[in-house]
């Protein structure tokens, strides 16, 4: 990933960010993309190799990267068209404070990176807005509490 994603997905300016939707996409039981959206409040880049990744534990979005073990992440904004393509490399984790939100911890290797770009014929054309929703969290919620703590550094069991 490149210092520029790295940096985006570091959480290092996460109030900016806060609104701001991602596509994140697991393959189903039936080996078809099963789409989710999560927020900058809920990944975290640890690396130019590294992601965390907090999300309801009991989900399917969880069940299917707990059993099929890939993940694909967009990043579709004015600045940045992305693809992060990852492997999971542990979890489910339990989220301590996050018991009651059901929260589950997911460390992923990043194993490609495509940024996308205009095509020449496309001049002119481009992405004006980044997928938003309103309100956006609050970071005093226990729950987003628990998510940035959770993402404070990258683990996985012993």
């Amino acid at each position: 990933m490149s210092p520029e994603l790295v940096e985006r997905l570091s959480q290092r300016h996460l109030e900016r960010r806060l609104g701001v939707a991602l596509p994140f996409v697991t393959r189903d039981v039936q080996d078809r993309p099963h789409p989710m959206l999560i927020s900058y409040l809920e990944l975290r880049a640890y690396d130019s190799r590294t992601l965390g990744l907090v999300i309801q534990g009991h989900s399917t979005s969880a069940r299917n990267l707990a059993e099929r073990a890939v993940g694909t992440l967009i990043i579709v904004e004015p600045d940045v068209v992305a693809y992060v393509i990852a492997r999971l490399l542990d979890g489910p984790l339990p989220v301590d404070g996050g018991e009651e939100f059901d929260l589950a911890y997911f460390l992923l290797a990043i194993e490609e990176v495509r940024e996308d770009a205009a095509a020449a014929w496309e001049a002119g054309m481009r992405i004006v807005e980044p997928i938003r929703y309103q309100p956006p969290p609050s970071l005093a919620q226990p729950w987003a509490r628990a998510t940035v703590a959770a993402l404070a550094s990258p683990r996985a069991r012993a």
